[in-house]
């Protein structure tokens, strides 16, 4: 099996655009969450969210691809960007590749309907009382689309997007397993070069799900917080006070090429993937196993196939969504898996300032791993005021920590039960 090293960063993050701008927002503990601006939520209760604020996507797209972006979603708009980003910082030089060698994945979540845009269908499809009569959508509302309007909202234009940007002609996926897509996209990403299936994959995820459906949906699910604090304040992973999460947009992608291509050319090399591990709680579809029993599976099985002992660990990258029970299952996880070196391990969450990115989570935050990874710095979890009893490991608290990580772990679990883990190293040689 080949080795596989990322050698490009590209991220689009609501604490900051580009690798160095994030990077140096996450060290700093700058939150990126505020009060929403991309609609009027003045009925809403939840009226913050972590948005990406002023991103223009054309100066990353060629001009015959500029066309493209009246079927690009926000979201798409974010993983175009992304990948260009990391393409420029890896230094490669896609015109001199060969394309069918170049493969794209890319996680992602349900794409939110845009209800102004829809809106004029609806109406058109209103009695003389405007009830809704679904008999004359087929047709009224039909009329008053756009006509390509479908393909903003197809999960797998994601990918396609980047691949169209960048003719990228080999094989190209989208995974859209909640929040565990995200790092299981860089995982699978790795595995295609692994197997000789590419030489270079731009592997990530993008999501945007920052509109009144959506955040009325999930404030009835209960999992976003209420809070009145400050906003920067609201996302408190593993925090005693914490109530549930921010929602969050953006992407990450990260350029993912076999080794000896990477040295060849002289490349910046900020780490090697070497394990990917997944699993299914089948506990429950809201509600996370809070034995840990899934979570814990995916972690293991992330070790092994990096193989990796557990005790070998420096740091973990940690889900950490800011909600009462996910941050004591994961807590339980890690004990689970590290035993009395949990006391001793440091884990941290950068949700706590780019708030829940859904499907690109996993993504922003194997990019932090890796930069943490490349420059011996371990971003903080800011907001750390109270202790919680059942949260009681070393969570980085408010300050990033300078230490040198040789190996790390980042790990991901998605409503309904999805878990996925990463296993990262710091490249000598």
């Amino acid at each position: 099996m080949r080795r596989v090293v990322i050698t490009g960063i590209g991220v689009v993050a609501p604490n900051g655009v580009g690798k160095d701008a994030f990077w140096s927002a996450c060290l700093n503990g700058r939150s990126g969450v505020g009060p929403i601006r991309s609609f009027d939520a003045t009925g809403h209760s939840v009226k913050i969210a972590a948005e990406v604020q002023n991103f223009d996507v054309a100066p990353f797209l060629p001009s015959s691809q500029r066309k493209s972006m009246k079927i690009m979603s926000r979201a798409m708009r974010f993983a175009v960007g992304a990948a260009g980003l990391g393409i420029k910082d890896s230094g490669l030089e896609f015109d001199k590749l060969d394309p069918t060698r170049v493969g794209v994945v890319m996680g992602t979540g349900m794409v939110p309907i845009d209800l102004p845009e829809l809106t004029p269908s609806l109406v058109a499809s209103c009695d003389e009382d405007g009830k809704l009569e679904t008999a004359r959508f087929g047709q009224n509302g039909s009329n008053a689309l756009f006509p390509l309007w479908i393909l903003k909202y197809l999960p797998n234009m994601v990918a396609a997007h980047i691949s169209l940007a960048f003719n990228a002609q080999g094989p190209n996926s989208t995974i859209t397993t909640a929040c565990a897509a995200g790092t299981q996209a860089v995982g699978e990403a790795m595995r295609l070069i692994a197997r000789d299936d590419a030489d270079i994959v731009l592997a990530g995820g993008a999501d945007s799900r920052i509109d009144p459906l959506l955040i009325l949906a999930y404030t009835a699910l209960g999992a976003l917080s209420r809070s009145d604090r400050a906003a920067a304040e609201v996302s408190r992973p593993f925090d005693g006070q914490r109530d549930g999460f921010v929602l969050g947009e953006g992407s990450a992608v990260l350029v993912l090429e076999e080794l000896e291509h990477a040295k060849k050319r002289g490349a910046t090399i900020y780490a090697e993937v070497t394990g990917l591990g997944s699993s299914f709680d089948a506990y429950a579809a809201t509600k996370p196993d809070p034995e840990a029993r899934g979570a814990a599976r995916a972690i293991k099985e992330s070790l092994r196939e990096a193989r990796v002992d557990p005790e070998d660990v420096d740091y973990i990258n940690a889900h950490g969504t800011s909600t009462r029970l996910n941050d004591q299952m994961e807590t339980m996880a890690v004990k689970r898996v590290f035993g009395d070196d949990a006391r001793v391990l440091p884990l941290s969450s950068i949700k706590s300032m780019v708030g829940h990115l859904i499907g690109a989570a996993g993504a922003v935050e194997a990019a932090a791993l890796a930069l943490t990874l490349y420059t011996g710095a371990i971003p903080p979890t800011i907001n750390q005021s109270q202790r919680d009893p059942a949260c009681d490991l070393d969570y980085v608290p408010n300050t990033a920590r300078e230490m040198p990580v040789k190996t790390a772990v980042s790990t991901s679990f998605g409503f309904g039960g999805q878990n996925a883990a990463i296993v990262m190293r710091r490249f000598v040689g």
